[in-house]
């Protein structure tokens, strides 16, 4: 297998181009079975449509896998729609089981009852079990293509059994040792099997203290235990402990950047529209609510403006710093909002470092206010020769970001109390409550000392 450098591709892509174009089989395979799957998925999507039509004649359903698992949905989707139905039945019998479920709820449902009437029965049946876990589960993204073993086993006997169901597995690095009962009582590693003697029994040389996660886990939860235990993969397990499937660190992968994605699209007030495939429409039918609600939030700030409204009479100058006071509050509050999504996404932000949190927060905008009202209180005084101006647009800065960076902290956190996604505290929506905020301090401030500027 070769993985190849920009170069190279472009030297096997025309080898492969023209070997479909001479519509020779040989030379084509040749080529493009060398490649590493990811180096096919890179040559196979810039094919045409006609050269894509002989890709599917000339490769088996079982070799296309390779290339059809590596894919991303939207492109899944269209080449399954060019390929026949006995081809792409034989293929999801090739594929594991999780990446079939990725494909089939993301399509009609009917269409997906369809694929799996068609499908290799047991193969079909496992699938089915995994559909009907609730998404974003440990049971929803586990495999059922894993290795079992018994503890009454030699290490000899595993390895040679290894030769035979290796190819089929998705991975073989952990063998899970279980009981009649199919109760999951350890693990042993490849090293461990190859470094023992070939007599040794199974129970001598696994760890009993296997690491393993609930069916019903969420599946971040099951991307903590990974990344804390440094596994390649998770065994699966149902309430009475028995072995249902594993979660590998490639599918975690997948599952982080999905999250990832949607935390963007919360904090951003864009949550669903983050695909750049989605139409205009789309896009803008799934971003539209977000932006109403903040528009409809913003005439709380035009409200809190129109009731100091003699204030500003009386000192025009004022409306000259409301977008800066505005402004800095939202991105003080924005910066704490990233600090307490991203603690409580990795778990840091317990009990006993709640307060703490704010008042580091709070102690934190205020020296960042401190430093800011230093700064704008002397270019007021110099620019515009009126210092009581300066310490009010000062002092404002100062409480301004103090408040916000205690909001942008504590929004995330009594949402997630709430048992919603903390990620919905998204960015506009808390520079909003800090406009507001800020704008009430400035004013505020501004009218009790009025009769001084």
């Amino acid at each position: 297998m070769v993985k190849l450098n920009h170069k190279k591709k472009e030297q096997y892509t025309k080898r492969i181009v023209h070997a479909l174009q001479d519509g020779n089989k040989e030379l084509f395979l040749e080529n493009f079975l060398k490649l590493h799957p990811s180096d096919q998925q890179d040559v196979f999507i810039h094919l045409s449509n006609p050269l894509r039509k002989k890709v599917y004649a000339f490769v088996s359903p079982k070799q296309f896998t390779e290339v059809f698992e590596g894919l991303s949905i939207e492109q899944q989707k269209l080449f399954f729609a060019e390929v026949k139905e006995n081809y792409s039945s034989a293929m999801f019998n090739h594929l594991f089981t999780d990446d079939v479920v990725q494909f089939l709820v993301e399509i009609d449902a009917e269409k997906a009852d369809h694929i799996l009437d068609k499908m290799n029965e047991e193969k079909a049946n496992k699938v089915r079990v995994l559909l009907s876990y609730q998404e974003e589960t440990a049971g929803a993204i586990m495999t059922k293509e894993f290795i079992s073993i018994a503890s009454t086993d030699t290490a000899e006997k595993v390895i040679e059994y290894l030769r035979t169901v290796a190819p089929n597995a998705e991975i073989i690095y952990y063998n899970y040792v279980i009981d009649k009962d199919g109760v999951l009582v350890g693990v042993v590693s490849l090293r461990d099997l190859i470094t023992a003697r070939p007599d040794e029994m199974i129970e001598n040389i696994m760890n009993s203290h296997a690491v393993s996660v609930d069916e019903d886990l969420d599946q971040e939860e099951v991307a903590k235990v990974i990344q804390k235990y440094d596994l390649l993969a998770v065994p699966v397990v149902s309430k009475d402990h028995r072995l249902l499937g594993i979660v590998t660190v490639d599918d975690i992968m997948d599952v982080m950047e999905d999250e990832t994605t949607e935390d963007f699209g919360e904090i951003s007030a864009a949550k669903g529209a983050t695909d750049i495939g989605l139409s205009a429409f789309s896009a803008a039918k799934k971003r539209a609510p977000w932006i109403v609600l903040l528009m409809v939030l913003g005439l709380i700030t035009g409200g809190v403006i129109q009731q100091f409204e003699d204030t500003l009479e009386s000192v025009v100058l004022l409306a000259f710093f409301i977008p800066m006071i505005m402004d800095s509050g939202g991105n003080v509050g924005t910066q704490s909002l990233a600090i307490s999504v991203r603690g409580l996404a990795l778990g840091t932000i317990q009990k006993d470092g709640f307060l703490r949190l704010i008042r580091r927060e709070l102690t934190t905008g205020a020296l960042i206010g401190f430093a800011c009202m230093l700064l704008i209180s002397t270019i007021v005084f110099f620019i515009y020769g009126n210092g009581m101006l300066g310490i009010v647009v000062g002092v404002s800065i100062l409480c301004t970001l103090s408040i916000s960076a205690v909001i942008g902290a504590l929004i995330p956190i009594i949402i997630d109390k709430l048992n919603i996604d903390p990620a919905v505290a998204s960015g506009p929506f808390i520079t909003t409550l800090n406009d507001i905020a800020g704008l009430m301090i400035y004013f505020t401030i501004a009218t009790k000392l009025i009769e001084y500027i």
